[in-house]
């Protein structure tokens, strides 16, 4: 089974680079894994949607914002993703581009192969070259997180559901 492992974010936006910052973690961690892929990006909706071409499963690790304690880690599937913005008007969320790459016949994972960490974050408004303590704090627990998953097609992949609460970030 072809996996992706995508961390998302912005480098030079505090807590926005958590996702960048944990698939570094998981780059050693996995060599010698053909199987799976770890890559870094910057985008969601519709470009998100087309680096998932090709992977029969995909865990994407972001920062998400739902009002829930900083650091809180959250296991969501696309459908349950908070805030459903994207980044750009000229775009859309991530179940929407989904739909739109399956109606085009293009080889998606499943919505139910698709896992979502949300590391809660504090600050992604704010220039900065480190996450906030919170945030920082949570690296390990996500990396562990992606890790059982990954070893674990039961219980792990199961998605947990997040406060639905409105959001600062621009997130897929």
């Amino acid at each position: 089974m072809k996996t992706l492992v995508l961390g998302l974010g912005n480098p030079i936006v505090t807590d926005d680079s958590v996702g960048l910052r944990v698939a570094a973690e998981l780059k050693p961690l996995l060599t010698g894994r053909p199987e799976i892929e770890i890559g870094e990006d910057y985008w969601g909706g519709l470009r998100l949607m087309e680096r998932l071409v090709g992977y029969d499963r995909a865990i994407v690790v972001d920062a998400i914002c739902t009002g829930a304690k900083p650091g809180t880690i959250h296991r969501l599937t696309p459908d349950a993703v908070p805030t459903q913005r994207s980044a750009s008007a000229h775009d859309v969320n991530l179940p929407t581009a989904l739909e739109f790459g399956r109606r085009a016949g293009v080889h998606l994972p499943a919505n139910e192969d698709i896992l979502l960490v949300g590391i809660e974050a504090e600050d992604i408004l704010s220039f900065g070259e480190t996450c906030t303590p919170a945030v920082e704090a949570a690296i390990p627990r996500a990396v562990h997180t992606v890790l059982e998953a990954l070893t674990d097609r039961g219980d792990a992949l199961q998605p947990q559901p997040a406060p639905c609460t409105n959001c600062r970030s621009s997130k897929p």
